[in-house]
């Protein structure tokens, strides 16, 4: 098996390639568009099994995405995995060039899943759902700078760039709502997520934005990549209790939003709320609990293309 590791920095691309041999060759390229053309020429000239990127904010979407593009197997996985595999093999040091043969050996021994690369109108999409999330958090930012501005100069600066949030807030909306409604495909997943109670247009353009393995992915494996999934802390004959973590951000805050709202106005996650409730568990714990029923229930619903049908969901979930 031959794999790659390309440790992506803002202008350059340190590249590992490990052959089945265990014999190792590293390049380097400017992060420019020219240096990676010539990064995927020489790559498909070596027929990798696996490429391996980290994750790293951004900056590895322009070469996964020419990668991708030309059929390159291109897996891009978490930061946080690769360096407990590089703390595990004994990796301490840290170059960007011994981050590439690090990331080559993790494609070698872990064979990280290849997901195709998103279409051009998914990109555009998230990208726009992600500036919405962006403005709202400056938005609120501001808003809290106001209550203790020192001056009224200060104040007054405030307010007008509030003025300016807001209407590029309304803008993004404005973007993101003719995006649905250009796209057959979204504007039905867009009615079926809203058809549920509880369940609120922005929520619904975030999971479609951000999770759209949503209707394609088993339960268990849904759950996982929203991080609601309970996970076994287990050691001989101790027994740990069981917590959910990691996953992805966006999605579990937007999730977290719908569930409080469909534990009030939702009956039968209402009810599954209380049950636990009246049991004895915590309330966040219970919570937690129907944020991972709402995801099943939006993931069976995506899978089967059917609406939101309170007697069958009863006992679906």
């Amino acid at each position: 098996m031959t794999c790659v590791g390309i440790d992506v920095a803002k202008g350059r691309l340190d590249l590992a390639i490990r052959y089945g041999s265990g014999e190792v060759e590293t390049h380097h390229f400017d992060n420019t568009s020219d240096g990676i053309d010539q990064l995927k020429e020489l790559l498909c000239k070596a027929a990798p099994d696996r490429i391996v990127l980290e994750a790293t904010g951004g900056y590895e979407r322009p070469v996964s995405a020419v990668l991708a593009a030309d059929g390159l197997p291109v897996a891009v996985v978490n930061p946080r995995q690769t360096r407990d595999f590089a703390r595990a093999t004994g990796r301490l040091a840290k170059t960007d060039e011994i981050d590439a043969c690090v990331l080559a050996l993790f494609g070698e021994r872990v064979q990280p899943e290849i997901r195709p690369a998103p279409s051009e109108d998914q990109k555009v999409f998230s990208a726009l759902v992600a500036r919405r999330r962006q403005l709202q958090k400056m938005r609120t930012a501001e808003q809290n700078r106001l209550g203790t501005a020192p001056s009224e100069a200060v104040r007054s600066d405030i307010e007008e760039h509030l003025s300016f949030l807001e209407e590029r807030l309304k803008e993004t909306e404005r973007q993101i709502e003719e995006a649905v409604e250009n796209s057959a495909v979204w504007r039905e997943e867009e009615e079926l997520l809203c058809s549920i109670p509880g369940v609120a247009e922005a929520t619904a353009h975030v999971l479609m934005a951000d999770l759209p393995e949503l209707g394609e992915a088993n339960r268990q494996e849904i759950a996982k990549l929203a991080g609601v999934a309970p996970l076994n802390r287990d050691s001989g004959r101790h027994r740990g209790q069981r917590s959910t973590w990691g996953g992805r951000a966006s999605v579990r805050q937007a999730l977290y939003m719908a569930t409080l709202s469909a534990t009030r106005h939702n009956e039968r996650i209402q009810s599954f709320y209380d049950r636990l409730v009246d049991r004895g568990k915590a309330k966040k714990k219970a919570l937690v609990a129907c944020m991972r029923k709402l995801l099943v229930i939006m993931n069976t619903m995506m899978k089967n293309g059917s609406h939101w049908n309170p007697e069958y969901h009863a006992s679906s979930a």
